[in-house]
């Protein structure tokens, strides 16, 4: 069967049909789907496990560049994990390791040239030791966020905050800094829950090239704080012993509400809820709330958290919705993608994004369900192979969600400024961020300052933004310069942390001059690693210590790899010129000039 697009302008009563279509076809897929056909592996290899590649799950990295290596290795223990190590330092091959799903947008996984190694954590996944009356569990790093809070809640505890998809691995969320939503407590970063690190480095020849270093806050704080956050240029994260807490329950309420007051709430409301955060839709003027607090476990209910875009997902209906998108950037259909956005955010929110009062249906607020069952969640890892009938959204197989994602962390104090800021840039053109809305909206979460080196440095609202992204890199987008501009406001007026697993390339360059503490991070590095066998360009570019993380190119800018400073940078064959910000005037960003090239192709 053959589905074709009709743009709003010429055929209106037939996109007001197909629209309305494709809702409910979006609307049947985000809920009544159940299985999916598990992710692949991320590495592949041409024979065995030797002339490798490695992706991240979304098949694309912000260059678009393949990752190679001679060889793959799968420690299941370790012993077999130092063997691995020692053998590569003696003959000084460079390493990267790489876990089960690879989630990390950026090239965090990838090791330089083709001669490499890439070590897998997939089957370092067990469980170490729990002990209830310290209140402590041990796991190995390829242990997953859902395995976690699994084992933890066997014996009655629970980890307090992490991230909502539990697809992540302990050693990927330890290597990049994962968090929650929370400013109490030790606030929402997963690392500032851990009191013990296993980690295998280089060693010397008496060490038999390799060393197990035991990491702890009061043995080795300084090595500790640097591990906590460590980009994977230390070596490998073997084990980690997590400080949890006796299990309690959750009481969780959505509300939508206009956006009139929201920089003034963004700034208090985490204070009145342990675990608050935000979906603003900012086209739209709404925002919800997410008010979420701790109660006892005592407390009556059983919901279950069960986020609808995380499900499984037809893959035919997800090809039909990115058609769709492909369809409205070509046609420049701002209207499309509008209407599009309001049916999505109101169908989310009209079955309470996932949430049920007993895992089965959703009869009303509040939701109270355990910690372990409300926390996070990622069915479509459910493992039943179907033959890609369904799939996680954005599986690499099916031509299905393929987009950008920038992420970064504003201090508290000028959250209310950044977002006067963007309701700027909406005023100058209320269906600008249509787009971001038609991805679910921009997810707002709360974090404190940590003692890990490379951790956030203040308490901060972490905006989470993700847009479409074209399959050709040269191809401009709708409203680009509006999204270009929130994120050269956020990282240069504002001086906001990138998130270290995800965003384009500009967002690091010359990112390591907001961290104090990166001399302390720099020397443990060296004297764990001297040789640099687990550094890239990549970390050497984000860490400051050779080359920039921009690539200067035609066309640069329409994928992040570079701020514009000339058209060149843009597409101006296209009509989208390099032009300053319409709010922030130092910003450089890739505009739709009117009256230059009116005609886009559509080819």
């Amino acid at each position: 069967m053959v589905f074709s697009y009709s743009p709003s302008y010429g055929f209106p009563q037939n996109a007001v049909v197909w629209r309305t279509l494709l809702g409910l076809l979006c609307i049947f897929t985000l809920v009544l789907t159940a299985v999916s056909t598990p992710p692949e592996d991320p590495v592949k290899c041409v024979s065995g496990n030797a002339n490798c590649t490695v992706t991240n799950s979304y098949g694309a990295f912000p260059d678009r560049s393949t990752c190679r290596a001679a060889s793959v290795a799968y420690p299941t223990t370790e012993d077999e994990l130092v063997a691995i190590v020692a053998a590569a330092t003696k003959t000084g091959q460079k390493m990267r390791v790489t876990t089960r799903y690879s989630h990390s947008i950026t090239k965090l996984v990838c090791t330089d040239g083709t001669k490499g190694l890439f070590i897998s954590t997939k089957f370092l996944n067990h469980t170490v030791q729990s002990d209830a009356k310290a209140m402590t569990l041990t796991v190995e790093s390829g242990v997953t966020l859902r395995q976690l809070i699994s084992e933890a809640a066997k014996v009655g505890l629970a980890l307090p905050y992490a991230p909502y998809w539990w697809g992540l691995t302990v050693g990927g969320m330890m290597g990049t800094g994962a968090h929650g939503s929370s400013l109490w407590g030790k606030g929402s970063a997963v690392h500032d829950y851990v009191t013990e690190i296993r980690m295998v480095s280089p060693g010397s020849v008496s060490d038999g090239f390799a060393k197990v270093r035991v990491l702890s806050e009061t043995t080795t704080p300084n090595e500790f704080n640097a591990a906590k956050v460590s980009l994977g240029v230390l070596g490998v994260v073997s084990q980690v012993t997590f400080k949890l807490q006796p299990m309690f329950k959750r009481s969780l309420t959505y509300t939508m509400r206009n956006d009139s007051d929201f920089g003034e709430q963004a700034v208090t409301f985490g204070k009145k809820h342990e675990f608050a955060d935000f979906l603003w839709l900012p086209s739209q003027g709404k925002v919800v709330y997410r008010r979420d607090d701790r109660v006892a476990v005592n407390t009556s209910g059983n919901g279950l958290y069960d986020f609808l875009p995380f499900r499984s997902q037809l893959s035919v209906a997800i090809a039909i919705i990115r058609s769709s998108e492909e369809t409205q950037e070509r046609f420049r259909d701002a209207n499309g993608k509008c209407v599009g956005a309001t049916l999505i955010s109101s169908t989310l929110f009209g079955t309470s994004y996932g949430l049920t009062n007993n895992g089965v249906i959703f009869t009303g607020y509040p939701v109270i369900g355990s910690q372990n069952r409300m926390m996070s969640s990622g069915s479509c890892l459910d493992s039943l192979q179907d033959g890609l009938i369904t799939a996680c959204a954005w599986d690499s197989r099916i031509n299905g969600e393929f987009f950008h994602q920038t992420t970064f962390s504003v201090s508290l104090t000028q959250v209310k400024s950044f977002i006067n800021d963007i309701k700027s840039l909406i005023k100058i053109e209320p269906k600008s961020l249509c787009g971001l809305e038609l991805h679910y909206g921009i997810l707002m979460r709360y974090i404190t300052s940590s003692p890990a080196y490379l951790g956030k440095e203040t308490e901060a609202l972490d905006f989470d933004i993700t847009y479409y992204r074209a399959k050709d890199p040269l191809a401009p987008r709708l409203y680009e310069d509006f999204i270009e501009e929130i994120e050269q406001i956020a990282l240069f007026k504002y001086n906001a942390l990138p998130h270290w697993g995800k965003n384009r390339n500009l967002a690091f360059d010359g990112v390591i001059k907001k961290y104090k503490n990166v001399p302390a991070f720099l020397k443990v590095k060296e004297s764990y690693d001297p040789t640099g066998l687990f550094s890239t360009e990549w970390t050497d570019q984000i860490l400051g210590i050779k080359g920039n993380a921009t690539i200067v190119k035609n066309g640069c800018a329409l994928e992040g790899l570079c701020i514009c400073s000339e058209d060149a940078h843009c597409a101006p064959t296209k009509g989208y010129l390099c032009r300053p910000g319409k709010v922030y005037k130092e910003a450089r960003v890739c505009t739709r000039v009117s009256g230059i090239n009116e005609a886009l192709s559509v080819s």
